[in-house]
């Protein structure tokens, strides 16, 4: 499942970096409306006659460009509150980690939409919203780990000898928890691209005319019954982004379990 989800993956990025453009533009009519899928259209036409491929490779550019961006931005600020929470003095520890426990108090799809109503809709306020709602689990993954691996015996040593703080975590706690992170951060990132998605779909996200599998679900939504393959490759897509994210999670998950060590 590991090999399936990386080769689905590459694959997946090479599409998304040379089809939108590859054989047809994305917003170009093309052909007529609603053609079955051929050699020269590989999956055939959408309402508009524009190729469903390009604009199905311009979606997954999208997706993964907003999925990584967003997990950058929570795993930089999640690192630092989560350090913070556990080494920083109590004065700052204490309101950052109440701070991230009053976060999980607000439900994420309904934060965001709640950010991109105030800022406005477009590729911007979608990253904002979905970072802003993105750090809290990792803040709280890096505290519980910072909080075992303080009271391991080369941290206190480290300690003792007056290593500074920021050095201290650097050098010796941030590399131990690296793994986990980035096996998080692959099943976070699938449920960041399908949050993406939500938002496009409901009209909020992603703005015409360029496409997001959100949006080419909704417009295939209204197409069900006379042209159900509008529906059918926006929807695979995504489910086997999802799986294939989560594959890659759960595997890297496993070999950064220290029992299989």
């Amino acid at each position: 499942m590991f090999w399936a989800g990386a080769l689905f993956m590459v694959l997946l990025i090479v599409v998304a970096v040379v089809g939108p453009t590859m054989r047809h533009h994305y917003l170009e009519p093309v052909a007529q409306p609603f053609l079955e899928p051929s050699s020269k259209f590989w999956l055939g036409t959408d309402e508009q006659g524009r190729d469903l491929f390009a604009r199905l490779a311009f979606g997954a550019r999208m997706s993964i460009f907003i999925g990584l961006t967003v997990q950058a931005v929570a795993l930089m600020v999640g690192i630092l509150v989560g350090v913070a929470g556990v080494f920083a003095p109590k004065w700052v520890a204490g309101p950052v980690m109440r701070l991230t426990d009053a976060m999980f108090a607000f439900p994420d799809i309904l934060l965001a939409i709640l950010i991109i109503g105030i800022v406005g809709m477009g590729f911007l306020p979608v990253v904002i919203a979905l970072s802003v709602t993105a750090w809290p689990p990792v803040a709280r993954l890096v505290m519980t780990q910072c909080r075992a691996l303080k009271e391991r015996e080369f941290v206190t040593a480290s300690r003792a000898l007056g290593t500074p703080t920021i050095a201290l975590v650097r050098g010796h706690v941030l590399p131990h928890v690296w793994s986990v992170l980035l096996a998080v951060s692959m099943v976070e990132l699938a449920g960041t691209i399908l949050s993406e998605s939500a938002l496009s779909f409901l009209g909020i996200g992603v703005q015409a005319p360029d496409p997001s599998w959100g949006s080419m679900i909704n417009v295939g939504r209204a197409e069900l019954q006379s042209h159900p393959m509008v529906l059918f490759w926006p929807c695979l897509a995504l489910s086997l982004t999802i799986f294939a994210l989560n594959f890659l999670g759960d595997a890297l998950r496993e070999r950064s379990d220290p029992r299989n060590l």
